[in-house]
């Protein structure tokens, strides 16, 4: 589907767990470069991409909306109903924990054009096991974090049980 290998391989997980992807021909102006939510989908094209870890955060905000509401996003994602001061931070653990996934660096989401300039201090505050947004996950049904999940016999944040909420 894409010729740069990181792309592609970041394109095929979020396509296992059911976020769809269109190569498409975009406009210059997107609000994150060579991609687009459009109906539920993320649009990309790939000539205009220039980092490729920007894919998991617009896939974070799809799979973080219930399935019934997901097909109705476009643009600049806001899900009715949910803080979305609290889906942003929710996203930005979701994609840290599919990073994980993948054994893809950290710094491949954590990119220096992205973040708002924190993206060192969120390398380093995933890395010593601060989680923010992983309580939220739990919150949704995807993951169990911290005690909780020793308790559940299952394995903690960045694991995942579900990767899109229902």
């Amino acid at each position: 589907m894409f010729q740069n290998p990181l792309t592609e391989k970041i394109a095929r997980f979020l396509m296992e767990i059911g976020i769809e992807i269109v190569p498409a021909n975009l406009p210059d102006e997107t609000f994150l470069p060579g991609i687009l939510v459009e109906n539920g989908k993320l649009l990309v094209d790939e000539a205009k991409l220039k980092y490729p870890g920007d894919l998991f955060h617009e896939a974070g905000h799809l799979a973080l909306a219930s399935s019934d509401v997901r097909p109705t996003l476009s643009g600049e994602v806001k899900i009715p109903g949910e803080n979305m001061n609290e889906i942003e931070i929710a996203v930005t653990a979701w994609s840290f924990a599919a990073v994980t996934f993948l054994g893809i660096e950290p710094r491949i989401l954590f990119h220096e054009g992205g973040y708002h300039g924190k993206s060192e201090s969120l390398i380093l505050t995933y890395s010593m096991g601060v989680y923010p947004g992983a309580f939220s996950l739990q919150k949704f049904g995807m993951t169990i974090a911290g005690k909780s999940a020793e308790e559940a016999g299952v394995a903690p944040y960045p694991n995942m049980l579900n990767w899109v909420r229902d």
